[in-house]
């Protein structure tokens, strides 16, 4: 019992996004440390994909890949989805063709821009790292029965 207490949910669910955050900071500090290279092509993970093998992730360990949530069982992804999702794809659209940018030395990178994904990656780290750290505290609370604060 003691095992899947500790490997399922919330509690994986923010290790591996831990491991995610650390993983990608390495590659987006790689990308800084060979801004001056010739030709050098900035490389990155995919938020969106760990995002969605995530959530893949938790919906198997509630039930399977089957499994809906309780706004899509009742029909309130509605008729405003679409919408939503055109304006989104406009602007990856934008974002992506600002990211083809090829500099006079071959290079695609820029400071600014890995910076701000470097700032953004610790800030998600930071949070998932507090979370955890919060989930252990009360399982120490319930194991030790009393609150110490």
């Amino acid at each position: 019992m003691f095992p899947s207490m500790f490997n399922s949910g919330v509690n994986r669910a923010l290790e591996e996004t831990v491991a995610f955050a650390e993983r990608r900071h390495q590659i987006l500090a790689g990308n800084v440390a060979n801004m001056d290279t010739p030709d050098y092509k900035t490389k990155d993970l995919s938020v969106d994909d760990f995002q969605e093998s995530l959530k893949g992730m938790l919906k198997q360990e509630k039930g399977g890949a089957g499994s809906v949530s309780p706004g899509e069982s009742a029909g309130l992804t509605g008729s405003r989805e679409p919408m939503r999702l055109s304006k989104e794809q406009a602007i990856q659209e934008v974002r992506d063709a600002s990211k083809q940018v090829v500099y006079h030395d071959g290079s695609d990178d820029n400071l600014e821009t890995q910076i701000t994904q470097i700032s953004k990656n610790q800030g998600m780290h930071s949070v998932a790292v507090a979370l955890l750290k919060s989930q252990y505290r009360s399982l120490q609370t319930a194991i030790s029965g009393s609150v110490n604060v």
